[in-house]
């Protein structure tokens, strides 16, 4: 396996860490990444160009941090370092799992905006998006059967809702018959931003 990384990363050290827990750093070859400069090895990956993204043995990209965990805790055979789902420990272990991703979120962020000008922050991140609706473009999901779709549904609405003088669906027509179908189920239905 590969894993684009940084040293500095807050996220690639959680994914090290796991691995290292589970006994397999051995099996995977670290690439050393600035996604700032959005690297073409990286952005043939994740789209996102953010690290770590991990690259499977089988060429399979695998990215962002939370997932990339949880795939190596399917391999080699330490103990799970995520407990069975419905279980109370489950939910007290993934509260904190998100509360720690959390604030690695805000201290990066902090981090990013005062080290490089706003304008330059905003406009990487506008490129990653503008890269994720193409991939979502390419192999739009199905329904809404699934986080994944729920998430990217989710994202969709919130480009509308905050951006919507950044129109997406022209470039990303069946993106956007996906979410005009979908936008009208009850899980996205329901839980629509108010309009402005």
């Amino acid at each position: 396996m590969k894993l684009h990384h940084s040293p500095a990363s807050p996220y690639v050290r959680k994914v090290m860490a796991c691995a290292i827990a589970r006994g397999i750093e051995d099996r995977i070859e670290l690439v050393a990444t600035n996604p700032h400069v959005s690297p073409e090895d990286l952005l043939a990956t994740n789209p996102l160009s953010k690290i770590p993204c991990l690259v499977t043995d089988d060429g399979t990209p695998v990215f962002d941090s939370p997932v990339i965990c949880e795939y190596l805790d399917t391999i080699g055979e330490a103990n799970s370092l995520f407990p069975t789902s419905g279980t109370h420990n489950w939910l007290r272990v993934s509260t904190m799992h998100a509360l720690a991703d959390g604030i690695m979120d805000a201290a990066v962020a902090r981090r990013m905006l005062g080290g490089q000008p706003v304008e330059a922050y905003l406009a990487r991140q506008k490129a990653a998006i503008e890269r994720g609706l193409a991939v979502l473009e390419a192999a739009p999901p199905h329904g809404l059967s699934d986080i994944g779709a729920i998430a990217a549904g989710c994202a969709l609405g919130y480009l509308d809702f905050r951006f919507a003088h950044e129109p997406w669906r022209e470039a990303h027509p069946r993106l956007a018959a996906w979410f005009a179908e979908v936008s009208k189920l009850p899980p996205l239905a329901r839980t629509a931003p108010p309009a402005a």
